[in-house]
Order: structure tokens, then sequence, then C-alpha cells
């Protein structure tokens, strides 16, 4: 496997869910650092700042959001040409056709529901994580 951890920009506004993610890396023992962004011009502005390691980065991506929603941040990166190729993965509880369908038209990497229960939760993290680390990124 890769030794390079992977930088996890998690795109999501709901504190809670944001906490379940964090506890679910803790317990599926995930070194990755993360990074919250509340909404889409958040996360654009993150990606787009010095700061932000530019290497192995994966977006995890809810839909419903404030300001900037999930399939409008999708729109915006893909048309951006240095942010075209991240690796995104939509982790929401919207399971309408139209959502999945709009986000595989935006060549996103997958599309995960965020399961009910945490121990489920945290298989879910942890297999996302085994792929994402063994996998070549730029």
């Amino acid at each position: 496997m890769n030794a390079k951890p992977l930088n996890i920009v998690l795109v999501e506004d709901d504190d809670v869910d944001v906490m379940n993610v964090q506890r679910a890396f803790e317990k599926a023992n995930i070194r990755a650092p993360v990074f919250r962004a509340a909404d889409g011009v958040e996360a654009l502005e993150l990606l787009r700042s010095p700061s932000m390691p530019s290497e192995r980065r994966l977006v995890l991506l809810d839909l419903n959001l404030p300001r900037m929603n999930g399939i409008e941040f999708l729109r915006e990166l893909r048309s951006d040409e240095m942010l075209r190729k991240t690796p995104v993965v939509v982790l929401t509880t919207s399971n309408d056709e139209r959502d999945k369908l709009e986000a595989f038209e935006m060549n996103v990497a997958g599309y995960m529901l965020k399961p009910v229960k945490f121990g489920s939760f945290v298989d879910l993290m942890s297999s996302l994580n085994r792929y994402w680390t063994a996998v070549e990124l730029p």
C-alpha cells in the first residue's frame, strides 16, 4: 500500500455528521488528515488555498449544503482546470435517482448513502480508506 496519507476534504455542514466521520476514522484507525468545509463555496476556497496539500486529495461530499450545494460544487470543480481531476466520493442521505445521475455525469468516483448505524459507518469509512490508500493518485 501507498505510504503517503490521503488528504481528505470533508464537505459537510452538519456538525453531528462531521463528528461521526471523525469518530469512524478514529475507530477504524484512519490517520488521514481531514480538512472540513461547511459548503461548496468553502470547499472551493479550501481546495484553491496554498495551505491545502495539492497531492493525494479526496473529497467526501454531502449534497444537501447551504449556499452552494453538492451538485453546484461538482459543476464548479469540474470546470476548474486545476481542480477538475480531483476525485470526489458523494457521501449523502439523498437516495434520489436524479442526484445520483447528476453526480455520476460529473465523474464522481462513488456515491454512498450514509449508514444509520455507527458500526456500518465505520465499516464504510474503513473500506473507503483501504481502497483510496491502495490506488495511485497524483
